[in-house]
């Protein structure tokens, strides 16, 4: 049985979202593209709902969603319909609020240098951009903050609430003692109860970090206790690591708009830096990124770090469009 025969009959939006979704997943995808999918994200609520439900098909479907509106059908779509109507006066100004939103235009799923949303990260039921915080609700005991360039879905607000966390940092406050919030996060489990924590997931390896409270960390057929001041990481490079100790303040640093270092080579620092600073800081000379530097940066200010990179190590440094420095 084909994927086909497994879907309702979709109606012209929701074959226009699978044609975008399809479009994005092409390797051929423009910032044309990405700026016309935003506009047309924008038309209604039935537009953005339809275009996360057909993130959601290929996810589960993958590249037999093509199957669900006819290939042709999509190759129609994808190259002519959603992006006919838009001029280019129109397809600059969506680009241009795309990168305001957003911090970049997203015209590929896998883009360069992390400078846009992957389409997973698109479809999250909350994302924040770069050097964006933002609180919400799950519900009365559970409390989210999430860090720049989050994105986390919901999957249950029910009794058992269950969250998905696509990429990114959130810190959790959970009230309750009845029943335990679960956070998917890369490939793995955390259950937590009447527990606070900070979860990071970024590039395949997540990083669990027990506040107060009890939590438990589950990945493939192992599982992790952790409780207060107890940290433990997984991936599939490492497996899943044994509970240890962690710096609390910094660890909790970013929630009060800081980032502290102790004894950082330039290089990681320049990596955490990027996830909050608008564009990208590339290192030119890997002598400079193993240089060692210590220090409390505010992330409202990054842009002090090339400065500081001038004085420290007579760092120079190139502007290039986008927010991207070269330093060498």
């Amino acid at each position: 049985m084909s994927a086909a025969d497994e879907m309702p009959e979709f109606d012209a939006v929701q074959r226009q979202a699978l044609a975008w979704v399809i479009r994005l997943h092409s390797g051929e995808a423009t910032s044309d593209d990405a700026a016309a999918l935003a506009l047309w994200r924008k038309r209604s609520a039935e537009h953005e709902a339809a275009f996360r439900e057909a993130v959601h098909l290929w996810r589960t479907f993958g590249a037999a969603t093509r199957e669900l509106i006819g290939s042709e059908h999509a190759a129609a779509i994808s190259l002519a319909s959603p992006r006919a109507a838009v001029s280019r006066r129109l397809l600059l100004g969506g680009a241009l609020a795309a990168a305001a939103s957003l911090g970049g235009v997203y015209a590929a799923v896998h883009p360069p240098l992390g400078l846009w949303p992957s389409l997973e990260e698109l479809a999250a039921d909350y994302r924040t951009g770069k050097g964006e915080r933002r609180k919400i609700e799950v519900a009365g005991d559970i409390g989210l903050t999430l860090n720049t360039q989050t994105s986390l879905s919901l999957r249950s607000t029910s009794a058992a609430p269950r969250i998905e966390l696509i990429s990114g940092e959130a810190a959790l406050d959970v009230a309750r003692d009845n029943a335990p919030v679960v956070v998917d996060a890369g490939g793995g489990r955390i259950a937590a109860l009447r527990a606070r924590l900070n979860i990071r997931c970024i590039d395949g390896e997540v990083q669990v970090a027990c506040f107060a409270g009890d939590v438990e960390v589950a990945w493939k057929d192992r599982k992790v206790q952790l409780t207060a001041a107890q940290q433990s990481t997984y991936s599939d490079a490492s497996g899943l690591v044994p509970a240890s100790p962690f710096d609390l303040e910094q660890e909790q640093a970013w929630q009060r708009g800081l980032l502290l270092v102790h004894d950082w080579p330039v290089a990681r620092l320049v990596s955490e830096i990027n996830r909050y600073r608008p564009g990208r800081i590339v290192i030119m000379d890997s002598q400079l990124g193993r240089r060692m530097i210590s220090g409390t940066f505010n992330l409202d200010h990054l842009d002090d770090f090339i400065a500081q990179a001038r004085g420290l190590f007579g760092a120079t440094a190139r502007t290039l469009p986008g927010g991207i420095v070269l330093l060498s």
